[in-house]
């Protein structure tokens, strides 16, 4: 499978992002990194990446919080600013729907619709528990129906997240993930799951809906030999934020220790005040 290479080139309205991101996913296989601020967005669109992803990780950390625990409308605030950033399609991490009913999760997804994103996933767990498979269809299957009421051409990623919650059951996430596909879900993800033979079987289980892979940290593998595998998208969740944070961290124990060294590699001001006078 070929790799999308970045290129720089940014939409201008919202169905002209929604469009493309639709498009990325039929061919190929592009990286999807996480920016958790307007600057950091603005920095990955300059970088000439094709699409971006929110992370509520990141988000919540540059906030003082842990993750999730974000509100609804914090977090639809949160879209709604990096959306207006940067002129890339933004998939949004949207948790559970910040939702317990597929009601209220029709909700969610039709006000997330709303701020602008090209896609949105929503995850079948809530404070590290998995919900019933029947619970979580019918949760998805009601972000399906919102999106499609809503005439906007949003992107759903059904996510499955028993390697992360404590169940790492690769047969119950394949049952779950070809469940999600069935009730519409557009795109397959199933953070945790990183063994080759692993990634192949979900891509194999939910063919020809392309799947998301997580890659929270150092790997040994390329982008190439990811795409490979028939991975169509990968994601970096909090990570870039989380070397951000290590960058602060390496700096200011040397400020403790009275040593200044920390602030080697740093960007120059002027270089960031030309970067940000270019964009919008």
């Amino acid at each position: 499978m070929s790799v999308a290479r970045p290129t720089v080139v940014v939409m201008t309205s919202i169905a002209e992002r929604r469009a493309a991101f639709r498009a990325l996913h039929e061919q190929g296989c592009f990286l999807l990194p996480n920016p958790w601020d307007r600057g950091s967005a603005r920095y990955l669109e300059s970088l000439g990446f094709a699409a971006l992803a929110t992370t509520s990780s990141g988000a919540a950390w540059s906030r003082g919080r842990p993750d999730g625990s974000a509100t609804r409308d914090e977090a639809l605030d949160h879209l709604a600013d990096i959306v207006a950033a940067t002129g890339l399609p933004v998939n949004a991490d949207f948790e559970n729907g910040y939702a317990e009913t597929a009601d209220d999760v029709a909700t969610s997804v039709a006000l997330a619709v709303e701020t602008g994103v090209a896609g949105l996933s929503v995850e079948d767990a809530a404070g590290g528990e998995l919900y019933d498979l029947d619970v979580a269809v019918e949760r998805l299957a009601a972000a399906r129906e919102a999106i499609d009421a809503s005439g906007h051409d949003v992107l759903l990623v059904g996510r499955a997240e028993g390697f992360i919650a404590g169940r790492p059951d690769l047969a119950d996430v394949l049952d779950r993930l070809r469940a999600y596909a069935a009730a519409g879900a557009d795109c397959l993800y199933a953070p945790g799951v990183s063994a080759p033979a692993d990634v192949a079987a979900v891509v194999a289980a939910v063919a020809p809906k392309p799947v998301n892979l997580l890659v929270g940290g150092p790997s040994p593998r390329t982008l190439a030999e990811i795409a490979g595998l028939g991975v169509r998208r990968v994601s970096v969740g909090g990570a870039l934020a989380r070397a951000a944070w290590g960058g602060l961290g390496r700096a200011a124990a040397g400020l403790v220790e009275g040593r200044f060294d920390g602030f080697d590699g740093a960007v120059p001001g002027p270089d960031l005040d030309a970067l940000f006078g270019t964009l919008r």
